[in-house]
């Protein structure tokens, strides 16, 4: 979904993107996790910010927001740019098979993706 207010609705609610797909930063889990949102990332939120900062933050400092927004809009720019090389280079399939074997690592894809990308000849790997 690639519209104009997915990166900072999501981050509205603790949510960043990653390649495995996202994470809630107001988890408790995320209390004592010092590495960034995504190891990664060249963004200014993942080079000077810990998942443990944000946590402590997301519930009670706009700001929190406004940093995994950056984080957010960061990582669509990526993957738009990854996935246009991928379409110059000839390897869009290919960026998609690796992209939901990413996303879905246990290979339980949803019917309704499979069935999409079916219709334009893109089989998703199963093994």
């Amino acid at each position: 979904m690639y519209d104009c207010v997915f990166p900072s609705r999501t981050a509205r609610f603790g949510v960043a993107l990653v390649p495995s797909g996202s994470i809630n930063l107001k988890k408790s889990v995320y209390r004592k996790d010092f590495t960034a949102l995504d190891d990664n990332c060249g963004c200014s939120t993942c080079k000077t910010y810990t998942k443990a900062y944000i946590h402590s933050i997301v519930t009670q400092e706009t700001v929190a927001c406004h940093l995994i927004t950056i984080h957010n809009i960061a990582y669509q720019l990526n993957l738009m740019n990854t996935m246009r090389e991928s379409i110059k280079q000839d390897k869009f399939p290919e960026f998609v098979q690796q992209f939901m074997k990413t996303q879905y690592p246990d290979k339980n894809y949803p019917q309704w993706a499979v069935d999409a990308l079916q219709s334009v000849e893109i089989t998703l790997l199963y093994t």
